[in-house]
């Protein structure tokens, strides 16, 4: 399967995948609403930025560069902002996805000490007289019992399952932002 994924792509004299990218003029690249802006303030086409994270995902761990097709000539101080722009926003998605992931790790935190201070009660009113001879007591302890087993559950889920995909998406942005930007004009 992997090969026919593979096969879709061009590959230079180097051996690398060719993300090949057309548009008319480098403007295009960018996003609209900030038609005014300077380049190094202009956000990406959300559509580019969709294709170029979908190419590198499926092409998983082959070397590649991104080529833009252009139909317009542009200077090279444009050429240059264009690959400043790429660096920037991938880094810039890298450093999003960090902090959400920093976001995950502290409340896992969070719910282990909660759900290890809940399980502590928990321990405590179940040894009370209250828990042994109160309906409403032994309710109250097992209640305390399920709290803290579905606390600790959560804090363990996302330490072993839920940090993958914050890592996988770091390291693909990190890998798009080193990557190797070319351009070719299509009317030279």
């Amino acid at each position: 399967m992997k090969r026919n994924i593979l096969d879709r792509y061009e590959k230079n004299e180097y051996g690398e995948i060719i993300i090949n990218i057309s548009a008319h003029k480098i403007e295009d690249l960018y996003d609209n609403f900030d038609r005014k802006s300077h380049f190094l303030k202009k956000d990406l086409n959300q559509g580019l930025v969709e294709y170029i994270i979908d190419s590198v995902s499926e092409i998983d761990s082959e070397s590649f560069l991104i080529e833009f097709s252009l139909e317009q000539k542009s200077t090279n101080e444009a050429i240059s902002r264009v690959r400043n722009s790429v660096n920037n926003f991938f880094l810039y998605m890298k450093e999003l996805e960090l902090k959400k992931m920093k976001d995950m790790i502290r409340t896992s935190i969070i719910l282990l000490f909660t759900g290890l201070v809940i399980a502590g009660m928990s321990v405590l009113m179940n040894e009370s007289e209250l828990a042994k001879h109160s309906i409403i007591g032994g309710v109250i302890a097992e209640g305390l019992t399920v709290a803290a087993w579905v606390s600790l559950w959560e804090s363990l889920a996302t330490f072993l399952i839920r940090w993958r995909p914050y890592r996988k998406k770091i390291s693909l942005y990190q890998k798009i932002s080193d990557a190797k930007i070319a351009f070719s004009f299509v009317n030279e």
